[in-house]
This record gives C-alpha cells, structure tokens and sequence, in this order.
C-alpha cells in the first residue's frame, strides 16, 4: 500500500529567499541560471522548480560545491511571457556568464528558448513532460516524453483496470505540446480502432476561466452510451476553474474519469479536492511513492522551505534527476565546459525518487517510470498502476509516420544528430 502524505495549503517562508541573496555577484562561482516563471498564468506551476533548483544549489554548496568552487543560483523571472524567455536566456549566457540553466514549464517556452541557447551554445535541462518532437544537442529533457506519459495513460483508460474506455475528449490549452501530444494520441486511438466519432478535441487559450459551456459539451458527449474519458494537456492556473464546474456539472470520476497530464500535487493544493476524489493524473512520480530515498527527498524539501504542509511533484523530481546528472558530468568532464559536459552525460545513471535508476540516453532523454495516481481527498494521489521497470523515452514518436523512421543520437559519430532519417540516412531540417 503507498503511503500517502497529507498536504495543507501552500505557505511561504524565509527559506525561499530572495533574488538577490542569489545573485550577488562572485568571483569564482559556479552559475547555475534559473529561468521558471515566479508570475503569470504559470507561476502556479513554475515558482517550487525554482525553490528546487536552490535548494539543490545550497544541498550541493554543503558538500563542498563542484570542481572546488561554489554553486550560484542567478534567479530570473521571464513572467510566463513567451518571448521574454528568450531574452532572459540571452541575458543569462552574455550577461551572467551560467554555465547551465534550469528552467521552462510549457514547451512554447522552451521553444522561444531553442534557438538562442542552441546560437550561443547553452546547456538547458528542461523537467516537464512534452510532446516530443525534439532533440536538440544543447537541451536534456528530464521530463517524460509521451511514450512515457500520454500512451501509457490511454493504455490503461482502455484496459479493464481502466474502466474499458471507449470515448474520448482530448482537451488541452491551445499551444503546441497539447496540439503535438493530442495528434499523437488521436493516430494512437485510431490505430487501437477507435472511431472518428468518438474522438472529440478541443482547445482553450491560457487562463481560461468560463467553462460552463465546455464542460456541458463533454458531459453531453459522455452520454452517448459509451464509457468515455478526459485526457487533460490543460496548462497553469486554468485547471482550477475547468475541476470546479466538472463538480459543478455533478461529472464525477465514476462518470466521466479525467486523466491529467499537467495537474499534480502542487496544482491540487489550490482548490478544494473533494469533487475530484478519483479522478486520475499520469506522471513519473508521485509524493505517496513508499520509498526511502523520496522520504528523506521531502524531509529535506520541508526543512529548506520551511513548512511541513509543501508537497513535492513530478517536475521537482525531474529537476532533481536532471541536477544530479550535471553534478555528475561536471564531475567526469572536470569541467563546465558545455561540449564536454554534454558528452560526459550519456550513461549517467543517478537515483530517482520512486527506487529505480534514471539513466541518461544519448537522444537526451531519461529513463523513467511511468505511474498513474488517483487523487484523494487530502490532494494526494494514490498510485493505481505503474510500469515494472523504467521506460527509455522517446523523443520521436513511433505513432505519425513522418516521425516513425527519425532517430535522435548525439552519441554516434555517423549520427550525431537530433533527427536522423533511418531511410534516407540523413540528418533533415535542424538538428532538432
């Protein structure tokens, strides 16, 4: 049985400390940027990634720093404004000289940010899920792809366990990862035998907040006397309203089920959970995991923040895997030379949180578990199913035939690219 951790409402405390203790100037540090929106729609999501990345800075700072310096968080807030993610890019690489940035929740800013991280040759360690499509030399994707998330959820929705669904409402925020991931899922569900008719997509923009009209639109679409599900790629502060009418609507998980690609611990903390009790969410980690080395991960996140009531969610793990990657590569390089770094990295194996082990492939992408939780009236999640063992992820997906044949491998010196052609034995477009 998992245990689950009860969690109370989100509290602030000195611990969380303020840009400039962090970004005071230093002779011989060590910078590490932090790029996470602290306002706007995604600071919801976005501000505990940035107390993550510092706390691991000061864990990394007791143990003597790396390569015999000090670690130097410099904070930056890009105010989930798309294009400012670029220009605080910019800033941290010419400006602050870091020698690795954390950062971005949706990947529309991590688009923004390609282009100039890959130009002045950037390391980003990117820890959400995505949508894939992807693979560029100066990014690693600590998040799942969605041969680690999105398949898995459907497979289970349409398993017995599942409820044996038959009808399916893919909605999402407009942006690409829930365009992406939904068109992937649609060919996906096709492919199973699925029929159009049963298929419905729809989109909203960021923050939306009026979905009375919405949701009477999916309850109406789940009364045609097939068991029918939600598979939500819903981003930021909108998921508040949208699970507020699902329970104003009386949709209950028995009736309607919801599968949340974007909603977890830290999400539910904002509203009352109890309309939501078995609804579900699929993720890599969950805070009820049963393992040591997540116990002593949320002691120590509870005394750097300073409050026993902050939960922990799947992109703090991510962040935490993708940190202790780069220590590791650092180490092995001897450097923070981003070429080299990048080439130590492939092989790193580094502990997750859930018992297994995160390996580092060379399409920069992780080994990872794949779980889906049931959320709980203390806005926990207890874990339903999960893999048996850690899932490689996939950064092209095998389920769109343009995709199908691309191979990413940054390791190979006859690759050495991130999207290889297996038919025309090259590399085509970016290197991305």
């Amino acid at each position: 049985m998992n245990k689950l951790i009860k969690k109370a409402g989100i509290t602030l405390s000195a611990a969380a400390l303020t840009f400039g203790a962090y970004t005071a100037q230093a002779a011989d540090t060590i910078k590490v940027g932090v790029l996470h929106s602290l306002s706007g729609t995604m600071a919801i999501s976005e501000t505990t990634l940035k107390d993550t990345v510092l706390m691991m800075v000061e864990e990394q700072n007791k143990k003597g720093g790396l390569l015999g310096k000090k670690l130097e968080a410099v904070v930056v807030d890009p105010a989930s404004n798309w294009p400012l993610f670029a220009e605080k890019t910019k800033e941290l690489l010419e400006k602050d000289k870091v020698d690795v940035i954390f950062g971005c929740w949706t990947s529309v800013s991590r688009k923004s940010v390609l282009p100039v991280i890959e130009e002045l040759n950037g390391l980003l360690f990117y820890p959400v899920q995505y949508e894939g499509e992807e693979s560029s030399k100066n990014v690693f994707y600590t998040g799942a792809a969605p041969n680690q998330q999105a398949i898995p959820a459907v497979d289970y929705l349409m398993s017995e366990d599942g409820g044996s669904v038959k009808r399916w409402v893919l909605e999402g925020t407009d942006y690409v990862y829930p365009r992406t991931t939904n068109k992937i899922l649609e060919q996906y569900l096709l492919s199973k035998g699925v029929k159009p008719a049963d298929i419905s997509i729809n989109y909203t923009p960021f923050g939306h907040s009026d979905w009375q009209t919405r949701v009477a639109e999916i309850k109406k679409f789940g009364s045609a006397g097939k068991k029918t599900a939600v598979v939500s790629t819903i981003n930021g502060d909108a998921n508040v309203p949208f699970y507020k009418e699902l329970g104003n609507a009386g949709i209950s998980a028995e009736d309607i089920p919801v599968v949340a690609f974007s909603v977890g611990e830290e999400e539910l903390s904002g509203f009352d959970t109890k309309p939501l009790v078995g609804h579900l969410a699929a993720w890599n980690y969950f805070m009820s995991v049963d393992d040591e080395a997540n116990d002593k991960f949320i002691a120590k996140w509870h005394k750097f923040i300073g409050s026993d009531k902050r939960v922990t969610n799947d992109p703090m793990e991510a962040t935490y895997i993708g940190f202790n990657a780069w220590v590791k590569a650092v180490e092995k390089a001897k450097t923070t030379d981003v070429d080299k770094v990048r080439t130590a990295m492939y092989g790193i194996k580094v502990p997750n949180l859930t018992g297994g082990t995160a390996e580092v492939l060379p399409n920069h992408h992780f080994t990872k578990p794949v779980l889906i939780g049931e959320i709980q009236e203390d806005g926990q999640f207890e874990i339903v199913w999960q893999t048996e063992s850690e899932v490689p992820g996939d950064a092209w997906t095998d389920f769109l035939p343009e995709s199908a044949k691309i191979i990413s491998d940054w390791q190979n010196p006859k690759i050495n690219c991130g999207n290889y052609n297996t038919e025309t034995k090259k590399c085509s477009g970016q290197n991305y």
